[in-house]
């Protein structure tokens, strides 16, 4: 990774503990509400959180070998993952004839709201245990709607979020090698954990848009292994249409799955990831175009972004300092339209 890589961001802030406000709650109602989120504290936090993810990950391949020891703090992350994942070899779907949506994901979901103070509180200790109100709501949405029974990007939003909150009270550290374990350790378990979800309990996907969506269920592995690629040249972008793909990054991983979980031609099925395959030139225009999709197409779509709960730690508060703000001395005209036509205006 270059020297200077990480230096075109700005620090993210710290929230001192306690925290002197009530906890997140659901905000967003309507499209003008969605305006005001993003001109929020706690929205530029979050995009000058996954920024910073994805430049601590640029020229980082998996697994991770040659880095500093992850932290105690991420191990702990990883056991709480674990015990999820442990969960549901305990809770077996029922035999039922839905093609999607199985009953036992609600006993599954029930566990974890019966259980996440003890969790959390195990993960946080006694110095962060005032911060469980603020980081509970966030845990609980991270695995799907257990009404619907189904699971998409505003999920795995809600996760990041959770990793975004454990920094800004600093029980996470914004330093470049546990934003790498953040990413290539805790994400990718979380991925697996989700994956496995899905395929046990055969979640639905939350609000697909078929073919013309860039992938049914997630989004984040993407622009997090587009970062991984982006800043060499050996592997070209259209090598994603050669499997078996190695799976040393989060892009590869991502379209590994796509393959297990959809049958027939790739072009046919996932049009988007073809045309990026076929149409942009250099993985650093494949992750700015996955960016601004992002923030099209996930963070400002209304029916995604109105599940997940605000304020808090995510400050509902519309006076951003523009010190907070993401930046990135990239050129922004040198991003690629990734969007699929359905996200283009006509």
């Amino acid at each position: 990774m270059p020297l200077n890589s990480q230096t075109r961001l700005l620090p993210l802030r710290q929230i001192e503990l306690p925290i002197l406000q009530v906890p997140p709650e659901l905000k967003i109602r309507t499209d003008k509400d969605v305006e005001v989120w993003k001109s929020t504290k706690g929205y530029a936090d979050y995009l000058l959180f996954l920024h910073r993810l994805s430049e601590a990950v640029v020229d980082c391949t998996l697994p991770l070998v040659d880095h500093p020891k992850q932290s105690q703090e991420i191990d702990g992350i990883l056991a709480l993952l674990d015990t999820l994942s442990n969960w549901v070899d305990e809770i077996p779907p029922l035999q039922t004839p839905q093609r999607f949506g199985n009953l036992a994901f609600r006993t599954w979901g029930a566990r974890l709201e019966e259980r996440s103070d003890e969790l959390l509180s195990q993960l946080l200790g006694e110095k962060f245990a005032s911060a469980v109100p603020y980081l509970k709501p966030y845990l609980l949405t991270s695995f799907g709607s257990f009404l619907r029974m189904d699971y998409g990007t505003g999920h795995e939003s809600s996760f990041a979020i959770f990793l975004l909150c454990l920094t800004l009270v600093r029980f996470l550290q914004p330093e470049p090698d546990e934003e790498r374990h953040m990413v290539l350790s805790v994400f990718v378990r979380y991925l697996q954990l989700c994956w496995k979800l899905q395929d046990v309990y055969r979640l639905e996907p939350a609000g697909s848009h078929g073919v013309w969506g860039l992938d049914d269920y997630t989004f984040l592995g993407y622009i997090f292994g587009s970062g991984q690629l982006r800043d060499q040249t050996d592997i070209t972008v259209a090598s994603v249409l050669n499997p078996p793909l190695p799976q040393n990054n989060l892009y590869f991983m991502s379209i590994t799955r796509v393959h297990q979980v959809k049958h027939g031609p790739f072009y046919e099925h996932s049009s988007q990831l073809h045309s990026i395959a076929v149409g942009v030139p250099n993985w650093g225009k494949v992750h700015s175009g996955l960016f601004k999709m992002y923030e099209a197409e996930v963070l400002g779509k209304r029916v995604v972004v109105q599940h997940l709960p605000l304020g808090g730690l995510m400050e509902w508060d519309t006076h951003v300092d523009q010190r907070h703000a993401p930046s990135t001395s990239r050129d922004a005209s040198a991003t690629a339209d990734t969007r699929a036509p359905w996200a283009r205006p006509r």
